[in-house]
């Protein structure tokens, strides 16, 4: 299986191009290696019974609202991203329910862990983005995979653009998911990622 490229879609077209106008490219690499991460890990613990298209735009979008375009002052990221990423599935044509699973499976991805019997495309993102932002369960990950998606999308120095956001959605959001995070050690575990370190 092809772990690199995405669906043959019309919407997940779109969404690359949308990510690659708006992200800067270690945010857009982040993203297209959130969703190699999350399928590789689906086919290895035999997670298939998911929406790849979803899954797929989800990853592609997830992170939009962290750029100066789409920045929201007052919500968290990862809900305004949901939100921006509803008006693009409208776009695309979407029925009401898939826009608002899109928007679950971005709200998600900074929430607790979901198991993936309850939601598999979140389940899988939630896996996926742990592992590229703070190095958590990389050993699920064969060095060869690894090193074939950091070869494909390389970090371009994400790890400190990335807490750069980061800190600054927790200094204006005190409430929100990445200050928690913040206040739980996340500067410390994304700058001790392994994937930065070698």
């Amino acid at each position: 299986m092809d772990f690199f490229t995405g669906p043959d879609t019309r919407a997940a077209q779109a969404a690359v191009e949308v990510c690659t106008e708006f992200a800067e490219p270690w945010l857009r690499n982040h993203s297209l290696r959130a969703y190699s991460w999350a399928v590789a890990y689906g086919t290895s613990a035999g997670i298939t019974d998911y929406d790849d298209e979803l899954l797929y735009v989800a990853a592609l979008l997830h992170d939009l609202a962290l750029t100066p375009f789409f920045d929201s002052h007052r919500m968290p990221f990862e809900e305004a991203g949901g939100r921006l990423a509803k008006v693009f599935a409208a776009g695309a044509g979407w029925d009401a329910a898939r826009r608002e699973r899109l928007n679950e499976v971005i709200v998600l991805h900074m929430r607790d862990d979901v198991p993936a019997a309850q939601d598999a495309e979140s389940h899988l993102l939630q896996i996926a983005v742990s592992a590229d932002v703070s190095g958590r369960r990389l050993e699920l990950f064969t060095p060869e995979f690894t090193g074939e998606l950091l070869g494909r999308y390389p970090r371009l120095g994400f790890a400190e653009k990335f807490l750069e956001r980061a800190e600054d959605q927790a200094v204006r959001k005190p409430e929100c998911a990445a200050a928690e995070l913040m206040r739980g050690g996340w500067l410390e575990r994304i700058r001790s990622n392994a994937l930065d370190l070698g």
